[in-house]
């Protein structure tokens, strides 16, 4: 036909789209060929084929999961040597195992000790993305089973990336399999019996000297304050785990895990002191002006002007710092018992 034009895929938009995809995928099938050692290219290809929000190309991963399973990446003798955690509680554990400098990222939770919190972070423990892990070329990533989503574990695996899932629980006895867990996993299996032995010690030697408290106080916990009523611990958590261990008792007894409280209903519990992670006290100004925001100030708590702030990780996370963190607790709670403790 006259003045009809030839179509060209070269002057397509659409089609050199999809000629770019293609060359990442190729250059994704190369990166997962080398193992762990090849992630960082996969995760440049997920980037140049449109990935969005840290989600790679659905055929990249299909070709990284196949080269993956046929060249599986080696494993050294001496434990994994480049680590992404994702959980704050196992970097610590790892820090405390003397192998940090094995950590080259981990996610937001990681801020302690100073050191992890330098590392570059992956994003929010519950809402990751795989692309930041990947460009960091891991051997390893080392996960709290509350890392997710779980598709962006599964995108790790099909990446022929190893994810460890650490133990869960709460409460102190979930500390030592996270330790044996973790040094099994490094190598480091002498030093993590040592680092469980310290602790256990120390936790022994607590409770034998808060065991006695006479008359344990009434503590309400708060994990968020300010935005709509505030959520508060029941039974079953790790707050509700703390309280014990510090000698004191927990002002809610009706449900487990976190719940809404009106303002009338955190009255009615007459707590004797409130416990605050520090960001939730620090959203609304300090520990005092939470007692006036939530209705406490005619409790005994908001009477004697008693609120604990403490860091939420050293607090809720039950870790290497655990023991430090029921000390500072007791004392807080039990200003008579400060000598022993």
């Amino acid at each position: 036909m006259a003045g009809a034009q030839t179509f060209d895929p070269r002057r397509d938009p659409r089609d050199r789209g999809v000629r770019r995809r293609r060359r990442a995928d190729r250059a994704a099938l190369r990166g997962a060929r080398a193992g762990p050692a090849g992630a960082a290219r996969l995760a440049r290809a997920g980037r140049r084929s449109g990935g969005r929000d840290g989600v790679l190309s659905r055929r990249a991963l299909i070709l990284a999961a196949g080269a993956a399973l046929a060249a599986p990446a080696p494993v050294r003798a001496d434990g994994p040597r480049r680590i992404v955690v994702l959980g704050g509680d196992l970097v610590e554990i790892v820090f405390a195992l003397g192998a940090g400098d094995r950590v080259v990222g981990t996610d937001d939770t990681g801020r302690h000790p100073a050191a992890a919190a330098a590392l570059p972070k992956v994003g929010y423990l519950r809402r990751f993305g795989p692309e930041g892990v990947l460009s960091l070329a891991p051997d390893l990533v080392l996960a709290n089973p509350a890392a997710g989503p779980e598709t962006a574990l599964d995108q790790l695996r099909a990446a022929g990336l190893p994810v460890a899932l650490a133990p869960g629980g709460e409460g102190w006895p979930s500390v030592p399999p996270k330790i044996a867990f973790v040094g099994d996993l490094l190598g480091l299996a002498p030093e993590a019996a040592r680092l469980s032995a310290r602790l256990d010690a120390e936790m022994a030697r607590l409770a034998t000297r808060i065991a006695d408290v006479p008359d344990p106080p009434s503590v309400l916990f708060l994990i968020s304050l300010g935005r709509g009523a505030p959520m508060a611990s029941g039974g079953g958590t790790a707050a509700d785990a703390m309280i014990a261990l510090a000698g004191a008792r927990n002002a809610v007894t009706g449900f487990d895990g976190f719940k809404p409280l009106s303002a009338e209903a955190l009255t009615g519990l007459a707590p004797d002191a409130l416990l605050l992670p520090d960001h939730a006290a620090e959203a609304v100004g300090g520990g005092q002006a939470a007692l006036a925001l939530v209705g406490l100030a005619g409790t005994p708590a908001g009477r004697a002007g008693r609120v604990v702030v403490m860091d939420a990780l050293k607090l809720l996370g039950f870790g290497p710092r655990t023991p430090e963190a029921v000390r500072e607790l007791a004392m807080a709670l039990h200003a008579d018992m400060a000598d022993r403790l």
